[in-house]
């Protein structure tokens, strides 16, 4: 995962922190589901950007595993 992706992601879950709160403060059910549904979305996105930098290296050991024999 690049910087700016992982710089990204965890810049909506801190958004959704933020407008979760706001919306306690404020009683505003709407924004604090929001901001619920915002960090759940960025941590997903982390999660899948993680996992994919797995397999990508996962792919490159057997790769080198093979072209070194």
């Amino acid at each position: 995962m690049s910087l700016f992706d992982k710089a990204k992601d965890m810049a909506e879950q801190a958004l959704g922190t933020a407008k979760e709160k706001l919306g306690e403060v404020t009683g505003n059910e709407s924004l604090t589901d929001s901001g619920k549904a915002d960090q759940t979305s960025g941590e997903a996105k982390e999660a899948a950007h993680d996992l994919s930098d797995k397999a990508t290296g996962a792919a490159q050991d057997m790769k080198d595993k093979f072209t070194k024999n």
